[in-house]
């Protein structure tokens, strides 16, 4: 897999992560990335900017690393943190807004996020340029029926949070112990069966023109009211 940008480059060269290839610009001089590539083994391949641009689809400021594919965690590895808070992501297709929410729980601590196998973005270079790198400190499970984990994850004690534009004030409802939001499709947002299997539906007040937002803001919004309860006790 291709991962591409300063940041990412140099986040995925600080965490000594297997690299097969390193493709640069051949006037590339940023002097951070030059010297943690020193202690890299990987063979360099020095190409023009125009044929960079044809081995991928965004902005990679001269750098491009084949890196090993994204390893998934498992969900037993969430379930041995305790009271863990997680996100599940009912189906989101935009990989920016993936990258956008994974940055947002590293930052806030969130312990884990979960994403459906079907009909859903991956991790893919697109959501690890947008994460800013720390894709690899957040750990993210794919699983096979997004209901089946919700049933499953409220049999080991988790309350279920969604996300609505007609249900309870979020910042009413208690995020304290074992809990997970769901944040829904950028277009449909939370599917039918999902919002009945979730034991809240949390709104955001809109107080302007717009009715909705953007699927990794309105996740930052209920990830901090989240955390900001569970630091208070």
């Amino acid at each position: 897999m291709y991962v591409y940008g300063k940041n990412v480059a140099i986040e995925t060269l600080k965490k000594k992560k297997k690299i097969n290839k390193i493709i640069l610009y051949k006037n590339f001089k940023d002097e951070e990335v030059l010297n943690l590539l020193t202690r890299c083994d990987a063979k360099v391949r020095y190409l023009e900017k125009y044929e960079m641009d044809k081995i991928v689809n965004g902005l990679h400021q001269g750098i491009i690393l084949d890196v090993e594919d994204y390893k998934y965690a498992t969900m037993n590895e969430l379930l041995k943190i305790e009271n863990p808070l997680l996100v599940i992501l009912d189906h989101l297709e935009d990989p920016h807004n993936l990258g956008a929410i994974i940055r947002t729980c590293e930052a806030a601590g969130v312990d884990g996020i979960i994403i459906p196998k079907d009909r859903s973005v991956e991790v893919n270079a697109t959501v690890i340029k947008t994460s800013a790198g720390t894709v690899d400190d957040v750990k993210i499970v794919k699983v096979t029926n997004i209901v089946n984990e919700i049933n499953y994850l409220k049999k080991q004690g988790f309350w279920i949070v969604g996300t609505d534009m007609n249900g309870t004030n979020y910042k009413e409802i208690d995020y304290k112990g074992k809990m997970a939001i769901v944040i829904g499709n950028e277009g449909n947002g939370i599917s039918k069966l999902v919002k009945q299997n979730c034991d809240f539906m949390a709104t955001i007040p809109m107080n302007g023109k717009t009715n909705s937002l953007n699927a990794s803001v309105a996740a930052g919004i209920m990830i901090y009211e989240a955390v900001s309860q569970r630091e208070l006790g």
